[in-house]
């Protein structure tokens, strides 16, 4: 009986161990979903729901490449945070000169603005879904998101976010309710289709280019900053960042495979996901079509809070502003300023009678096409110097990955923004 004394008390100590790491793991947790699911933003929603009522279940494929692209760029940016306690801006900054930082910046000072503005459309779209009118929708959720982020701190504003990341979960039961065929939706998955067209090949870019964006690069390394998240605990960052991007990809999955179902088996062309939403109900049923709307509605929101914060850490970073959501407006008044001008001026933007939106969205898709590549290789550069990373640079095998990923992204962005053909759909 004593011999089993020892083994109990092992046991209950690997138990505490294991609530132990499971709290520190909670108390982590955001950087990495968050970002992950704001890359599924009004314009990705919409590529994926167009995706799969044209091409059908053909394109999921894609969505097993996407997903270790996102995990590796994103988990590289978030090591850099809790190695150095600094900004991506910050890192540029200092390793590089102050024209080549003004550069990076501006160029996403532009295609921020015109995704915010694609945000607050996509606000405007799912409000419309509920019969609110879009010059009464927007102005609310742009006082509701400045008011958050400017009235609260980091804790509250991280909070309601991943509440919002938990509604993505509409879209996975919207694709249940679709009925889909599995098997085809497995053959897509796991056996590339290609059709070579210029409208296939930019429906595919514009997949890869809605989910890997550079601003998630800045936003997912200043949040670890913000959060204070060491390089003790950054193992538990890590396994949140490759989540996030596995929980992301799966949304998309279920968005295609809903769209599929009903849409492309329908022979029913959209153009956006606000079309897909309306669609959905005579197909799969009204509750499919208020889930949709809902999804379309949260994700807007979440990323027209986002945009703006990303855009401010950048910012501040590279010039060396103060900033933080713990910081009020008398001790962070440029982050502060940047917030509210990032937040109201694209909502009055979004609700401008016959504005071209879709030329917005083109304009700061190919900005992000132009900037993507040159913050990879910055990433990269940093990453890999021992004087700024000490024993946490890539290893090896890690950088062949990353650099592979990198090279792709770089191709893939080159013949976005040199066709001379417009996005397919509207995208």
């Amino acid at each position: 009986m004593a011999a089993q004394i020892p083994r109990k008390g092992a046991r209950t100590a690997i138990r505490r161990v294991g609530r132990t790491r499971l709290l520190v793991f909670l108390a982590l947790i955001g950087p990495g979903l968050i970002t992950a699911n704001s890359d599924n933003d009004a314009g990705g929603i919409t590529t994926w729901s167009v995706a799969g009522a044209h091409y059908g279940y053909s394109l999921l494929w894609v969505l097993l490449l996407i997903t270790p692209i996102l995990a590796v760029t994103q988990e590289m940016g978030a090591r850099m945070g809790a190695v150095t306690g600094k900004g991506l801006a910050a890192l540029i900054r200092e390793r590089f000169s102050l024209k080549v930082t003004a550069f990076a910046m501006l160029c996403m000072l532009i295609a921020n603005f015109g995704t915010t503005v694609a945000e607050f459309s996509g606000v405007a779209a799912g409000s419309s879904l509920f019969h609110v009118p879009s010059w009464v929708g927007v102005p609310l959720v742009a006082f509701a998101v400045w008011v958050l982020i400017t009235r609260g701190s980091y804790w509250r504003v991280e909070k309601v976010f991943l509440f919002l990341c938990t509604i993505y979960v509409t879209y996975i039961i919207a694709g249940v309710l679709a009925h889909p065929d599995w098997h085809a939706a497995a053959r897509g998955t796991f056996v590339p289709s290609v059709t070579w067209n210029a409208t296939w090949l930019l429906t595919v870019i514009a997949a890869i280019g809605t989910t890997i964006t550079p601003w998630g690069q800045f936003f997912i390394q200043a949040t670890v900053v913000d959060k204070k998240i060491s390089v003790r605990n950054y193992i538990y960052t890590k396994v949140e960042v490759f989540f996030g991007a596995f929980l992301t990809d799966a949304i998309d999955f279920f968005i295609v495979i809903a769209c599929a179902a009903t849409l492309w088996k329908g022979h029913i062309l959209v153009n956006t996901a606000q079309d897909a939403a309306r669609a959905l109900g005579p197909l799969a049923g009204n509750f499919a079509h208020i889930l949709f709307a809902i999804g379309l509605l949260n994700v807007s929101i979440l990323a027209a809070g986002i945009l703006p914060l990303a855009t401010a850490y950048a910012i501040c970073e590279a010039f060396g502003f103060e900033g933080g959501l713990d910081s009020s407006f008398s001790e962070a008044p440029i982050f502060n300023g940047l917030l509210t001008a990032f937040i109201f001026v694209p909502a009055l933007v979004a609700i401008i009678p016959g504005l071209p939106l879709i030329k917005v969205m083109l304009l700061s898709q190919d900005v992000n096409g132009i900037l993507l590549p040159v913050i990879l290789i910055y990433v990269l550069k940093v990453i890999n110097d021992r004087s700024v990373m000490g024993e946490h640079v890539n290893g090896p095998i890690y950088n062949s990955i990353a650099w592979t990923f990198s090279i792709l992204l770089i191709g893939l962005s080159v013949i976005l923004v040199g066709s001379s053909l417009p996005l397919p759909f509207g995208l």
